[in-house]
Formats: C-alpha cells, sequence, structure tokens
C-alpha cells in the first residue's frame, strides 16, 4: 500500500537516492547530504509549530510503499510546500511584458516583449521539491504525491496564502543546457547553467538579483533558441504540467529566471481538489464487502498527516466506508472524519491568465 506522510529523519538515505535522480536537477531539492538533513529538521519543526498565517515554514512529505521488503525501496517519492515563496528571500521571477514603441512621425508602432525582473510570486505559497521514482511516474501514485499537499492545505488554510502556485522546470538542450540561460546569464555569471543550478540548490536563489541587470530584457535581442525555450517546460514534465493545469492551475506571465520554465498559479479555491473536497465519517467493513466505487484520495485528520486512494464507496447515509488496512494506515477508527476527493481530474485547459496586467 502508498501512502504519503511527513518526511522523518530516516528518510535521508532514501531523499539523497530522490535528489540524485531527479531529472532535471532540482534547486530545492539539492543532492547534498547537509542540506538535505537540515530541509528534513526544518520540516519537522515546521509540522510541529503552531502556525496562524505563512511564514517560512517547509513541509516535506514522502511517498512510502508500506509492503515493500527492502527498507531501501520503502520511499519512493518526494513534495514539498512552502508555505510563502519569498518568506525570508525575495523569490525572484521573470514577468513576460509588452512594451509600445511608437512615432506619429515616422508612423511606427510596433510591440515588443520584454522580461522584467520581478518578486510578484514572493507571496505565494509554492509546491516544489517534487520528485518521483521513475517506474511509478504516470500512475496513481503520482497523483497521490503531488495533490496530496493540497489536502494538507485544505485542512489548515490558515498556514498557507490563498494564491498556490508551481515552478517547472524549463527545456535543456540534447547537451543539459538551458538556451535561456545561455542567452541571457551566463553573460553575467559566466558560469554553466548546470553549475549555477547547483549553486542555487546549496543557497537561495535571491543571489541571482545582486549580478542581473535590473532593466527589462528585450526578446528580440535574446537567440531564436532562448526565445522558444521561455515558458516552455522540460520534456519530463509535460505530463505533471497537464495535471496541474486539469486541477486548476492557469499559466502566468512569471517564469524561472535560470530556465525560463513556466510558473502556474491559481486561487485555491478554484481548485478541483478544494471545490471538490468533502468531510466524510469513516464505517469500517472487511474489504470484500466494499462495493466498487471510484478510486479517491483520503486524508486523516490528525497532526501526524496520511493521504492515501481507496475506493470513494459511500453508505446510503454518507459515511466512507474503508477497510480495516485503510483505516489502519489512516489510524482512523470508526465513526473519524476523513476528508475525500476525487482521483480523477477533467481535462486539462492549457491557458494563460489573462487577469494579470
Amino acid at each position: 500500500m502508498r501512502i504519503v506522510r511527513p518526511v522523518a529523519m530516516t528518510d535521508l538515505d532514501a531523499l539523497m537516492a530522490l535528489a540524485e535522480n531527479a531529472v532535471p536537477r532540482l534547486t530545492n531539492l539539492p543532492a547534498n547530504r547537509a542540506r538535505l538533513e537540515e530541509r528534513i529538521a526544518r520540516s519537522l519543526e515546521a509540522f510541529a509549530r503552531e502556525a496562524e498565517f505563512p511564514g517560512d515554514e517547509h513541509y516535506m512529505f514522502v511517498l512510502e510503499d508500506t509492503g515493500a521488503e527492502r527498507e531501501a525501496e520503502r520511499v519512493l517519492g518526494t513534495a514539498t510546500i512552502r508555505a510563502q515563496a519569498g518568506a525570508t528571500d525575495a523569490y525572484y521571477t521573470y514577468r513576460q511584458e509588452t512594451l509600445i514603441h511608437a512615432s506619429q512621425q515616422l508612423n511606427v508602432r510596433r510591440e515588443v516583449q520584454t522580461l522584467a525582473l520581478s518578486h510578484e510570486v514572493s507571496d505565494a505559497t509554492l509546491l516544489c521539491a517534487f520528485s518521483l521514482n521513475p517506474r511509478y511516474q504516470g500512475t496513481s501514485a503520482e497523483s497521490l504525491l503531488r495533490r496530496a499537499r493540497l489536502l494538507f492545505i485544505a485542512q489548515y488554510p490558515e498556514r498557507f496564502s490563498n494564491i498556490l502556485a508551481v515552478a517547472f522546470p524549463g527545456y535543456l538542450d540534447s547537451q543539459q543546457q538551458s538556451p535561456f540561460w545561455e542567452s541571457v546569464g551566463n553573460h553575467f555569471f559566466a558560469r554553466s547553467f548546470q553549475e549555477i543550478n547547483h549553486i542555487a540548490g546549496l543557497r537561495s536563489k535571491s543571489f541571482i538579483a545582486e549580478v542581473m541587470p535590473q532593466f527589462p530584457l528585450y526578446l528580440p535581442l535574446l537567440t531564436p533558441q532562448a526565445r522558444a525555450a521561455i515558458g516552455r517546460e522540460h520534456p519530463a514534465h509535460e505530463g505533471p504540467l497537464q495535471e496541474m493545469l486539469a486541477e486548476g492551475f492557469a499559466r502566468s506571465r512569471h517564469v524561472d529566471i535560470f530556465d525560463a520554465g513556466p510558473i502556474v498559479k491559481a486561487e485555491r479555491e478554484r481548485l478541483e481538489t478544494f471545490r471538490q473536497a468533502s468531510w466524510h465519517p469513516v464505517r469500517i467493513r472487511p474489504e470484500h464487502t466494499l462495493p466498487d466505487a471510484e478510486p479517491a484520495l483520503i486524508a486523516n485528520q490528525s497532526a501526524a498527516f496520511r493521504c492515501l486512494v481507496a475506493r470513494y464507496a459511500l453508505s446510503p447515509t454518507g459515511q466512507l466506508m474503508l477497510s480495516p488496512e485503510h483505516a489502519e494506515r489512516l489510524s482512523v477508527e470508526e465513526g473519524r472524519a476523513v476528508l475525500v476527493a476525487p482521483l480523477t481530474l477533467p481535462g486539462a485547459q492549457d491557458v494563460l491568465d489573462e487577469g494579470e496586467m
């Protein structure tokens, strides 16, 4: 059985393996043992804290296969929530804008696309540091890990911003280099994309503002390859992006400052998980007596958060019927309430949030 739970210090070795095998390497999941140990400790503190508003908390989760025979194979993936993206340092992005250059004398009017350094996403809650064993990509286990975080946010709304954001890795070429970085950042840092990505994983990305130009970047002055990479996700993340779009996120005008990967945003009340989630008291029944039903995400109401996938089998009186094994994994007794959301999402709508001006 696969279940999502908060990270523990005993997961350190598994997190190292996930960080080293992430495609591409993630700045928010560095393959550095000391930094990962620090992040686990920070997560343990966040879960124990009585937070009344979003701050610098990082909530780290793991996907565990409880039936794995070997301890090293139990942790299949990890994902994190940053309560406020820029709680300690500004969270920098590039914002896509349009400037109009016009001359009445020459009868010329040109619209020019630009990128402006921005920290508008700093107040958003960031879903980040997602890494999963490749064998489980595209399965319900991936959706469980990705969306369990939303059920946690739904239970503790005071801890998070009303705006949620996800930054997806950007496009890399066959040499695993970023065309956008080569055309922009490399001129100011004189370091390869892989080098700067590694440095960003060990310290805050805010150092980018110390060196990068403060003036808008005119897209026509960039290489064609760099322009084509703006807002384009890494091929390995096409499926995850589609799932988040189906959830209700929309492409924003913001892109990552290193590789120009897309950043999607949404008001949390507009997301499918929040709109369809409902509380149900539990009725425990033998597995073989449960009726067929669509799969759903089911989370307990406890400080020891747990979330798994099981059948959305309701009794005539609205009780959720769970097998003894599922109830045990969720640490719930008969009559206790659980939060349930359908596993299946509607089709994705790939649109730009026109509300951002």
